[in-house]
């Protein structure tokens, strides 16, 4: 018997073309469209399907974008009796699992991710920072990185995305400061991310008020499976502890290498990426090759789903 959780990507998944076989296919999908598009106040489907690209990839767009194809793929994956004995995302990611497990409703959903996607955009302006991917490091090397050049610029770790994989954050001088010593300590790569501020770091802490305000406004309920959080890397049931966790968030680091080794101890075998892209199977791969990683975003990839499983 497999034992499957499901994994929901979070911003970097995106690209023009997103769901768009999965409107044209399913009248489910049409009508979440239509819902999220009254909500968000601008054509989320006309944009994920024909783009352009440069205004997909802006922070206040791709998050809904994204949020909505995961939930009606994950719809159709109920459909077919596919449910998973546990779930996480990656960043914006958690706001998919959460609303999957039923902690608050695809409307509740949309309306916190535009809120969350436009405080962060509006952080990004008001406060320039940036993100940066460092590769071939272990986690100690990174971290002390950081706190050296944290002497001259704020930078911290943000994504502890695998192993050999982790994310930076802060002023753009401090995060280019440490690409430049990460390169001299002998990182294999180090990429500056196209994002619009520096993430889950302390510069995140101007939008927190505002986002709390509408967090409280939301009655959180118990999750249908255990979601495991960003921020601990561990299951929780809890609705108080979840809104805590998703405040949390916005200013730490994302724990998903704990995250998914913790999955993987609670015995799941399996894990499907709901949603756009290959991004969270890839990284599954960098934790731990013995598992079972598929991605599930298009109608090709659902029909195909059963002889990958069985």
């Amino acid at each position: 018997m497999l034992s499957i959780a499901f994994l929901y990507p979070g911003q970097g998944s995106q690209f023009v073309g997103m769901a768009k076989d999965l409107y044209h296919t399913f009248d489910s999908v049409k009508e979440r469209y239509l819902q999220a598009n009254d909500i968000l106040e601008f054509d989320v489907a006309r944009l994920s399907f024909a783009g352009p690209e440069e205004e997909l990839s802006q922070t206040d767009k791709t998050q809904p974008a994204i949020f909505v194809h995961s939930y009606v793929m994950f719809e159709l994956l109920k459909n077919k009796s596919y449910m998973p004995a546990m779930a996480a995302g990656h960043s914006l990611g958690e706001y998919s699992a959460l609303a999957t497990a039923g902690v608050f409703s695809f409307q509740q959903g949309v309306r916190l991710v535009k809120l969350r996607s436009q405080l962060m955009q509006h952080a990004g302006t008001r406060i320039k920072g940036a993100m940066a991917a460092i590769i071939g490091l272990d986690y100690q090397t990174v971290h002390n990185i950081c706190q050296r050049a944290s002497h001259r610029a704020l930078v911290d770790l943000a994504n502890f995305n695998s192993p050999d994989q982790i994310v930076i954050s802060g002023t753009i001088e401090g995060v280019q400061m440490a690409m430049v010593m990460a390169e001299k300590e002998g990182a294999r790569r180090t990429i500056q991310l196209n994002v619009s501020g520096a993430f889950h770091s302390p510069l995140m802490k101007p939008i927190l008020d505002d986002f709390v305000e509408e967090l409280e406004r939301i009655e959180f309920g118990t999750p249908s499976v255990p979601i495991f959080s960003n921020v601990t890397g561990q299951p929780t049931n809890d609705p108080d502890e979840i809104s805590m966790f998703l405040r949390k968030q916005l200013l730490s680091p994302v724990l998903w290498t704990e995250t998914i080794k913790h999955m993987i101890q609670g015995g799941v075998d399996t894990f499907l990426e709901v949603g756009p892209g290959r991004i969270l199977a890839g990284l599954l791969r960098k934790i731990d090759r013995q598992i079972n990683a598929i991605s599930v975003g298009t109608v090709e990839q659902l029909e195909k789903l059963a002889e990958k499983l069985y």
